[in-house]
């Protein structure tokens, strides 16, 4: 159950992200997809597609693992790959999460 329910994640906030953009061009059809792929994709239409799968990989991720773990393991790989602690925190701190999972990154960090 808990892998459809990741796979479900996975396919369902693009397809939700496409189709409030698709709202927003007041086109229909073929051409509301086309238009909604173009905005938003830095490269046209591919742009689209390719932001819609790294939508769908960290709907996935974030299902399988939770956010604190996936945050968790994102600042420490930056931190291992020579980010300064401090620049870090004011990240960390400008971050739209609750202050319990700000303070735990930050002493997982050691800062």
């Amino acid at each position: 159950m808990d892998e459809f329910v990741r796979k479900a994640a996975g396919i369902g906030l693009p397809a939700i992200v496409l189709l409030i953009v698709m709202a927003t061009t007041g086109l229909t059809g073929a051409a509301a997809i086309t238009a909604a792929l173009a905005l938003l994709g830095p490269g046209g239409m591919i742009g689209g597609i390719i932001f819609l799968g790294i939508i769908g990989l960290a709907a996935e991720m974030l299902t399988k693992f939770g956010l604190e773990e996936l945050l968790k393991g994102i600042y420490m790989q930056r931190l291992q790959n020579g980010e300064s602690c401090s620049q870090l925190c004011r990240e960390i701190d400008w971050l739209p999460i609750s202050g319990d999972m700000k303070r735990l990154l930050k002493s997982v960090l050691g800062c």
